[in-house]
């Protein structure tokens, strides 16, 4: 029994073919530029640690190949200016929770010298020591958007439609696949999922369960019922599963319309928007044009996948503050003093959006600020952390700060196995 396992694995790990896109050549991101999403290697997987301070956590990435979960947690790191969003909205790293399955674009480090996560060679996702699947641990770790499943169904147009459920005792598998939200040919995959009492159904702004559904005669106490087709969005996380099933998602929320989804989206978005005004739109510097005795004009563009309301605030004239990050997106701070004292202040000389399309990453949106003391840290292709002056004055926890020394910036890569 031993050696047939072991063949069938090494079979599996032979022939799997990676989720993601592993033929894409090796692409490594530039100080000062925005890298293009398509040259981004994209997988799919779990999110199983997260250290929100520091922007980076642990995937367990899906393959074709092998058991999920033999699959060894996968470290990556977010760029400055790469993109988490949540339910549709923008969001952070501590909006998701520890087992939601979500959508990858990644890059190789830009500088593996101050990598927070550890570098792998160019080449790992094609790797197969051990039980590792083919692709589960690529070396492009360093992450420009993450997005969960209804989040990546909106920015493609998507939707999952319902084939058919199989419930027994408020519990069962969901039969559908994920098409084109107008037309689609017929062909998409289809994906069998688990879901039970605890997956939460909603319709308008009603949380339902199951038990509703089955009381409105919408679906089966017992058995099999084909849903036609319907179209909804679905949350997906993933957990251990009877029956020795090598790879099986599950399902943790059902949208059934518009609205349920649109609600949801409000509430990141709010969570979202009170995070930023107390943290500070991160930025980085595009030149800065020295005066004397310490003033300087600096253009900095702001980066993306924020709400609009947050830009806006934005303006021509108002005050403003300016302080110095490192690609954790951390404040500089000293000693006690906190943002507000360590950063530089002045105004808004100018707000300009660059024409056509802005890279994802980047906002388009620069702006010129001019400052009496302008401090060490905001220098050109530099990261920096803004606000206007009428956004809250508040200290951040410990853990998202350091003082001079960058070997305070984050807990080494070390604490993350290389598996």
């Amino acid at each position: 029994m031993t050696r047939l396992f072991l063949f069938l694995s090494v079979s599996f790990l032979v022939l799997g073919v990676c989720v993601a896109t592993a033929a894409d050549e090796p692409f490594r991101p530039e100080a000062g530029k925005f890298p293009p999403l398509e040259k981004a290697h994209s997988y799919r997987g779990e999110l199983v640690f997260v250290d929100h301070a520091n922007r980076r956590g642990s995937i367990r990435v899906q393959s074709t190949g092998g058991v999920f979960r033999f699959n060894s947690p996968h470290p990556f790191a977010m760029l400055p200016y790469g993109i988490v969003r949540y339910h549709g909205a923008p969001a952070d790293l501590r909006d998701i929770p520890l087992g939601t399955v979500l959508h990858v674009r990644a890059f190789l480090p830009p500088d593996p010298k101050t990598s927070a996560v550890p570098v792998l060679p160019v080449n790992h996702k094609e790797s197969t020591a051990g039980f590792r699947a083919l692709g589960t641990a690529p070396a492009e770790n360093h992450v420009l958007l993450l997005e969960d499943e209804p989040s990546h169904c909106q920015r493609e147009g998507a939707v999952w439609k319902l084939k058919e459920v199989d419930l027994q005792k408020n519990e069962g598998m969901i039969i559908a696949s994920r098409e084109p939200k107008q037309g689609g040919d017929g062909k998409a995959p289809e994906e069998t999922m688990t879901l039970d009492a605890a997956t939460r159904i909603w319709r308008g702004r009603e949380c339902l369960g199951i038990e509703d559904l089955i009381a409105e005669g919408a679906w089966p106490a017992e058995g099999k019922k084909s849903l036609g087709g319907q179209a909804v969005l679905l949350g997906v996380i993933w957990k251990p599963t009877p029956g020795g099933i090598f790879t099986r998602f599950h399902i943790s929320d059902i949208w059934l319309d518009d609205a349920a989804m649109q609600n949801a989206t409000h509430h990141q978005a709010e969570t979202h928007k009170a995070f930023m005004r107390s943290r500070w739109m991160p930025a980085w510097i595009d030149s800065v044009e020295y005066g004397k005795f310490g003033r300087a004009t600096v253009t900095a563009t702001l980066f993306g996948g924020m709400d609009p309301s947050l830009y806006a605030d934005f303006k021509k004239g108002i005050q403003a503050l300016m302080n110095a990050a490192e690609n954790t997106l951390k404040h500089q701070e000293g000693g006690t003093a906190g943002p507000s004292q360590m950063a530089a202040r002045g105004s808004i000389l100018e707000v300009t959006q660059t024409p056509g399309d802005a890279p994802l990453g980047s906002s388009g949106i620069q702006i010129r600020f001019e400052t009496d003391l302008i401090t060490e840290g905001i220098r050109p292709t530099r990261v920096v952390r803004v606000r206007p002056a009428d956004w809250p004055d508040v200290h951040v926890p410990r853990e998202e700060y350091f003082r001079d020394s960058l070997d305070e910036r984050y807990p080494t890569p070390a604490i993350f196995p290389k598996y």
